[in-house]
């Protein structure tokens, strides 16, 4: 079984492949401070709770944009698990090309979102990650990983609002059924998820338009990306776990080396 690790700012997901299926998922805080120790012991809580047989495991790899935490993590993957684990960057063989000044740059989950969109739907796609912050990044139909942006994350901008406005309470975030606020709460929930909404759809129009690629997927994931677009009008496919695939992508392509 291979242990997939995708480290971001705020959450952790670990994934378990048995051959191409993800068959366990589990997730913890982002912590730096935490020792390769504590990491262990926690990774190895989650692999007893499932009757998970360490022996089991034959690789790992991790892709992370936390270069903190790499130190303690990749040291408890050593010592727990017993694996080397193998670490995303742009150097691999990555299936794409990168067109940027110094693709070295790139955050390495907009590169393993790109790698998974473009080997499971196609290309051109336009691929959107709702994390911490959002990203929109484009593969063309040549493979070439050619333009992308990032815009504040929900949470950010809701988080900002409480902290700035000595009035404003903090508000779940979710989607909205009407435009018509009639309360505090509900003016912030739609002024929130709306503007990400408008953000959305201003971004993809304009890169569909500005890079002669009309119909290009919009393939997005992420765990707030169902509060953007939760009929499904906005995105072609919804994979909440694009990311992982990337990585065991990755993964399968360079392990011979």
């Amino acid at each position: 079984m291979l242990l997939v690790i995708d480290v971001g700012n705020t959450n952790m997901v670990l994934g378990l492949y048995k051959d191409d299926r993800l068959v366990r998922t589990w997730r913890m805080t982002t912590q730096s401070g935490r020792t390769s120790d504590e990491m262990g012991i926690i990774i190895n809580s989650f692999f007893r709770d499932d009757n998970i047989d360490l022996s089991e495991i034959t690789g790992a790899i991790i892709a992370s944009v936390v270069p903190n935490i790499m130190y303690s993590l990749t040291h408890s993957i050593k010592k727990y698990i017993g694996i080397e684990p193998m670490i995303v960057s742009a150097d691999m063989d990555l299936g794409i090309t990168i067109v940027r000044d110094n693709p070295r740059e790139c955050g390495v989950d907009r590169i393993v979102d790109i790698v998974a969109a473009k080997e499971l739907y196609g290309t051109p796609s336009i691929v959107i990650d709702y994390g911490t912050a959002n990203t929109f990044d484009v593969v063309n139909e040549k493979n070439e990983f050619i333009t992308g942006f990032i815009t504040a994350g929900i949470k950010i901008c809701a988080e900002e609002l409480y902290n700035r406005s000595a009035q404003l309470p903090k508000v779940e975030l979710v989607s909205p059924k009407s435009i018509l606020a009639k309360d505090t709460v509900s003016s912030l929930q739609i002024g929130i998820v709306a503007g990400r909404i408008g953000e959305t759809i201003g971004i993809i129009n304009a890169l569909r338009e500005g890079l002669n690629i009309p119909h290009a997927k919009v393939i997005a994931t992420g765990g707030l990306a169902n509060i953007i677009d939760p009929d499904h009008d906005i995105f072609d496919v919804y994979d909440p776990v694009l990311t992982l695939s990337g990585i065991k992508i990755l993964y399968d392509r360079n392990k011979k080396q």
